[in-house]
C-alpha cells in the first residue's frame, strides 16, 4: 500500500526529528509498504498545500502522530481539515498521547477512520493487513475507531517486550541534513546533533505525566552503540541527544550503558534526562567519561510535601545533593521547574525561584511553566473529579490555549494573582540570564582587545 506519512509543523526554526513517525515508517516498509514523507515542519506548508498534495498525488493511506500540546491539537485540526478537503482523501489514520486518551472525540473532530492506541508499531502492520481484505478489523488489537456513528475500541495491545526487535528508524526517508542542526547545552557551531531514544517508558508515575503505558523496557546497551555507530557514520552526528523519558533509569543501567560507550570509543557528546536519586558521584563520574556534557532534570518543585503529591518520589535534599554532585563531575544539569499543582501557593514558587537563581550555570534559558493536567494523566481525571473540567473537549476548547498560562488552577489564588506569580518569578529568571549572557560578551570583546585573542569569532547567536 501507499502510505504518507505527516509531520506536524511545530513553529519552530529547527524541529525535532519525528521519531513515532520514523519507528512507524521502518516497520511499514519491512512489510512490503510504499512509505512517503510530507515535510510540513521543515518547509512551513500552508494546509492548502497538503490538499493540493493529495489531490496529484494518490495514497491508500495517511497517517499523523500528534501529542497533546495546546498548539499540536491545532495543527492537528488543520491538518485533518486539508486532509478532509482533499479529492483522493487516503484512509485516515491518527496516533499519539493526543488521540489515543480519548479517541472518539479525536475520531469525530478529525473525521478520521482509526485511532491507533498507545504504541504502534505492531498495531500499524495488523491495521493495514486489515486494509488489504486479510483480517477483519476488529481483530486488530490497540485501535479505536467509529460505526454507524458508535465508539468500536478493541482490546489493549501487549506492549512491545523486547524493543531491540524494533528496526532503527528510517532515516533515508527524511532530511537528515535539517534535522541535525537542532542545538543542545554544550555543542559547537561545527558539530551535527541527533536524538536517540535508549528506551520506552519510566518507572515512576508523576500525577501530571500523561503516558498511557506503565513500566519501562530498556533497549541492550549493543543495539544503542550499533544505532550511534550508524549515525556517526552515514549522518557525521558527533552529538547525541538521548530523548526519552529517563535514561537514568537506575545506577546499575547507566552505569552498564556508560561502559558500553567507553568500550565502543565514540568518542561523542550526549545529554539526556536523568532522576536526581540516582545521581550519584560514582554514576556521574562514569557519565562524564562516556561523553556526557548535559543532564536534564526533573524537578518540578522545590517543597517535599508537594513532591508527594505529586509522586515523585524525590526529596528536597535528594535535588540539592543531585545537583551539586552533577556540577562537581564537570555536567551542566538542567532544570524543569512547574507551578499550580495540588496544595501549592506562593512560596512553593519562590522556593523554585531561590533555587534556580543559585544553581543555574545559564547553559539554557529556564522558565518556569503553570502544571497542566494533560488527558490521560492522574492530574486530568483529578480535575474532572473535582468538576475543574467538563471534558476533553472543554479541555483542548477552552481552558488548554497555551502552555504558559493557567489550564486549570489547582491553587487558592486567583488566575490573576496566579499568571502575576509567574510573571514576577520569569522576569526574575530572564534578567539573571540574560545579564550573565551580558557579561560572557563583554568579558569576550574585553580579551578580544586587550590580549588580541584572535580566536574571537563574534556574537554569534548559532
Amino acid at each position: 500500500m501507499k502510505v504518507l506519512l505527516v509531520v506536524y509543523d511545530n513553529d519552530s526554526y529547527i524541529h525535532w526529528f519525528p521519531h513515532g513517525l520514523g519507528y512507524i515508517a521502518a516497520v511499514l516498509r519491512r512489510s512490503g509498504n510504499e512509505v512517503t514523507i510530507y515535510n510540513k515542519d521543515k518547509y512551513h506548508y500552508p494546509e492548502s498545500h497538503l490538499t493540493d498534495y493529495l489531490n496529484e498525488n494518490e495514497f491508500d493511506v495517511i497517517g499523523l502522530g500528534i501529542i497533546a500540546g495546546y498548539y499540536q491539537y491545532r495543527e492537528f485540526l488543520s491538518i485533518s481539515w486539508a486532509i478532509n478537503a482533499s479529492k483522493n482523501k487516503p484512509f485516515y489514520i491518527l496516533g499519539g498521547h493526543g488521540p489515543s486518551p480519548e479517541p472518539d472525540y479525536f475520531l469525530k473532530k478529525a473525521r478520521a477512520d482509526v485511532v491507533v492506541i498507545g504504541e504502534g508499531e505492531e498495531t500499524i502492520v495488523e491495521l493495514l493487513d486489515a486494509l488489504k481484505g486479510r483480517r477483519s478489523l476488529s481483530d486488530v488489537k490497540g485501535i479505536a475507531y467509529l460505526q454507524n456513528g458508535k465508539l468500536i475500541a478493541t482490546e489493549r495491545r501487549e506492549l512491545i517486550k523486547n524493543i531491540d526487535s524494533i528496526p532503527h528508524p528510517a532515516w533515508d526517508l527524511f532530511p537528515m541534513d535539517y534535522y541535525s542542526l537542532i542545538r543542545r547545552p554544550h555543542i559547537n557551531n561545527n558539530e551535527r546533533c541527533f536524538p536517540v531514544i535508549s528506551g520506552r517508558g519510566c518507572p515512576f508515575n508523576c500525577n501530571f505525566c500523561y503516558r498511557m503505558d506503565k513500566g519501562i523496557r530498556l533497549r541492550s546497551p549493543e543495539s544503542i552503540i550499533e544505532e550511534v555507530a550508524i549515525l556517526k557514520k552515514d549522518y557525521n552526528i558527533s552529538y547525541i541527544a538521548f530523548m526519552d523519558e529517563l535514561l537514568m533509569s537506575s545506577q546499575r543501567r547507566t552505569i552498564e550503558l556508560c561502559e558500553a560507550i567507553i568500550k565502543a570509543n565514540l568518542n561523542i557528546k550526549w545529554s539526556c534526562n536523568g532522576r536526581l536519586n540516582y545521581a550519584s558521584p560514582e554514576v556521574l563520574k562514569f557519565m562524564k567519561q562516556a561523553g556526557c556534557v548535559f543532564i536534564g532534570y526533573g524537578i518540578e518543585c522545590l517543597d517535599d510535601n508537594i513532591l508527594k503529591i505529586m509522586n515523585k518520589n524525590l526529596t528536597v535534599h535528594q535535588i540539592i545533593k543531585g545537583i551539586e554532585a552533577t556540577f562537581a563531575a564537570g555536567i551542566s544539569p538542567g532544570f524543569n521547574v512547574i507551578f499550580g499543582n495540588i496544595g501549592e501557593d506562593t512560596k512553593t514558587l519562590e522556593a523554585g525561584v531561590e533555587f534556580l537563581l543559585k544553581y543555574d550555570d545559564h547553559s539554557e534559558l529556564i522558565t518556569i511553566r503553570p502544571v497542566t493536567p494533560y488527558p490521560g494523566s492522574p492530574l486530568y481525571y483529578y480535575a474532572l473529579d473535582k468538576g475543574l473540567l467538563k471534558g476533553v473537549a472543554d479541555f483542548y476548547e477552552n481552558k488548554h490555549i497555551n502552555s504558559d498560562l493557567l489550564s486549570v488552577n489547582f491553587t487558592k489564588l486567583s488566575d490573576d494573582e496566579f499568571h502575576k506569580c509567574l510573571l514576577d518569578a520569569n522576569t526574575k529568571l530572564i534578567e539573571n540570564y540574560h545579564k550573565h549572557k551580558i557579561g560572557e560578551h563583554v568579558q569576550g570583546f574585553s580579551k578580544l582587545y586587550a590580549k588580541k585573542d584572535v580566536l574571537f569569532r563574534g556574537l554569534r547567536q548559532t
